[in-house]
């Protein structure tokens, strides 16, 4: 379980003391509506040569939406992207979807609960499935990739957590600020969609530190970084997804009562690293370079063949990691914390991460403290470039 962006959060921190400039900068503002002062906060623009979200630096909280269609109607699901663009844009803006109006007797276009809460660093990013073109049908236009991820070995996935059409990611520093956007959304467009699944998910860190996740653990080390990382997530083929990437989504159970049952030693051998420094088995510093033959004083492997890391580093194949815990409440059958990790990465290609998922397979010794019971593929469109742009357009302009 390992992959974040250590490097890319080490580039967000440099612009913190630009940031509290531009914040204390902003409470002298006068005469504006509470939003608009917030606005004056640094914030990810929605437009842009990709869609934010993906390799942004990783915020703190997570409002994930899986969403299905209910119309066939082309044209209506075009205008409902127009709408969100628009919305995302001044919700990544630190505004409102649309103005206040004046009439109080009519329920307001904006819910309201963001109010005099800067964007917290907002990321939206949608994507679409394969059903999405099947029940529009469109086909055709169907990426031969965008296929329904395949059983992978241990897999228990519930059907409320599989399927749907559409997804948003919503990241944020400040939890309500996500909300608020994923709520709006989907009022606007309660006419043509209902919503599906949705996780709400943490990912805690002090300053470039690498996150933890429930097992104690880094969860991120690994990920690509500079050329390597856009060559691992970028679609590069000649159609309209180019510049866009895949996004997989897996709601994974983890079993914390018998996980904290485990010792450490037994913990750390699980995940093929130390658990306080992160370092691979054998080595000191968290990014030291992971040696898979690299022995033990009686000449055994400091990585087990059947750890995590072994398994998954086996494969050659890099992906990008962007996930975040989550605990919801009570297993009513159990009695146990229903708690996780939302794992979300990125690809140029699903096989990426398909290669990696078949090679754990039933072996990973991870496999007996997780279980994944939720899953989904989808495709990201190429970033919105300006105001005369919207999410989707290269794919609808085939229409």
């Amino acid at each position: 379980m390992q992959n974040d962006c250590p490097s890319a959060r080490r580039d967000f921190l440099k612009k913190a003391t630009v940031i509290g400039a531009s914040s204390l900068a902003s409470t002298i503002v006068y005469g504006l509506e509470p939003r608009q002062r917030a606005s004056q906060i640094n914030h990810y623009p929605f437009y842009n040569e990709h869609q934010q979200g993906i390799e942004t630096p990783a915020q703190k909280h997570i409002y994930f939406i899986v969403l299905d269609l209910h119309t066939t109607e082309i044209a209506k699901i075009k205008e409902m992207f127009k709408t969100w663009t628009a919305y995302a844009a001044n919700l990544t803006s630190s505004k409102n979807v649309k103005p206040y109006g004046e009439n109080a007797h009519v329920p307001t276009i904006d819910t309201g609960e963001a109010d005099s809460l800067n964007s917290a660093n907002l990321t939206l990013t949608f994507g679409v499935s394969p059903t999405f073109f099947e029940k529009l049908n469109i086909t055709h236009l169907k990426p031969k990739a965008l296929v329904g991820l395949p059983h992978f070995p241990r897999d228990q996935l519930k059907e409320q957590y599989t399927g749907g059409d559409i997804c948003i990611q919503a990241c944020a520093d400040d939890p309500q600020v996500a909300f608020h956007a994923v709520r709006n959304l989907v009022r606007v467009a309660r006419s043509l969609i209902t919503m599906r699944w949705s996780q709400a998910g943490f990912n805690s860190f002090e300053g470039s530190d690498t996150p933890r996740n429930l097992f104690g653990f880094k969860d991120g080390t690994g990920n690509p970084q500079g050329k390597e990382l856009k060559e691992a997530i970028w679609c590069q083929e000649n159609d309209w997804l180019n510049g866009g990437s895949y996004l997989v989504a897996r709601r994974i159970q983890m079993h914390l009562e018998t996980w904290d049952r485990t010792n450490l030693n037994g913990q750390e051998e699980t995940f093929g690293r130390h658990r306080d420094s992160g370092a691979p088995l054998g080595m000191k510093q968290e990014f030291d370079t992971v040696d898979l033959n690299k022995l033990d004083s009686e000449g055994k492997p400091h990585i087990s063949e059947i750890s995590h890391l072994h398994l998954a580093k086996h494969t050659g194949k890099k992906i990008f990691r962007r996930s975040f815990s989550y605990a919801s409440g009570i297993d009513a059958k159990t009695g146990q914390f229903d708690a996780g990790l939302l794992f979300i990465s990125f690809q140029r290609d699903p096989n990426q991460f398909i290669t990696i998922q078949n090679n754990l397979g039933n072996i990973d010794k991870m496999n007996e403290y997780i279980t994944h019971i939720g899953s989904g593929l989808f495709a990201c469109f190429s970033g919105v470039k300006n105001e005369n742009d919207y999410l989707g357009k290269a794919l609808f302009d085939q229409l």
